[in-house]
């Protein structure tokens, strides 16, 4: 996904939890940093992640271990726009439930993707997150 922002404001946004969670989770434990486990959650659903954080290369890249790899790659395209790929991988099981893994991993980031890039380049926080499961939302 092509985001009209520089690496570094693109990168920081998968980073910060402050401005990840505009975009995607509720909160976070803490910012990605080499080595650490931060937990993630998502309020809406009643549900929390463990991620581990493997590389941290600022403004170019990030891996982590949730619970199979998944790794960003931030490449510039001008000053003010970078490319972001994302990419999943490590699923295991039959050759179906591989391929429903990765088919329902590409459809989550593609959300995300999307997410941050209306976030990042008009302010608009799009709640795709929450809205594309809504029958799934815990009211209290």
């Amino acid at each position: 996904m092509l985001i009209r922002r520089p690496a570094l404001d693109v990168f920081d946004a998968f980073v910060n939890p402050e401005i990840t969670r505009r975009f995607w989770f509720s909160s976070g434990s803490g910012p990605l940093e080499p080595g650490k486990v931060v937990s993630w959650h998502w309020d809406v659903y009643g549900i929390s992640a463990d991620v581990r954080v493997l590389v941290v290369e600022p403004g170019a890249r990030i891996v982590i271990e949730w619970p199979t790899p998944v790794e960003w790659e931030f490449t510039p395209q001008s000053a003010d726009t970078t490319m972001v790929n994302i990419t999943a991988f490590g699923f295991t099981g039959t050759d179906a439930e591989r391929a429903s893994s990765a088919i329902d991993s590409m459809g989550g980031f593609c959300y995300v993707l999307a997410g941050c890039k209306a976030f990042l380049e008009h302010g608009i926080e799009l709640n795709l997150i929450a809205d594309h499961a809504a029958d799934a939302i815990i009211y209290e």
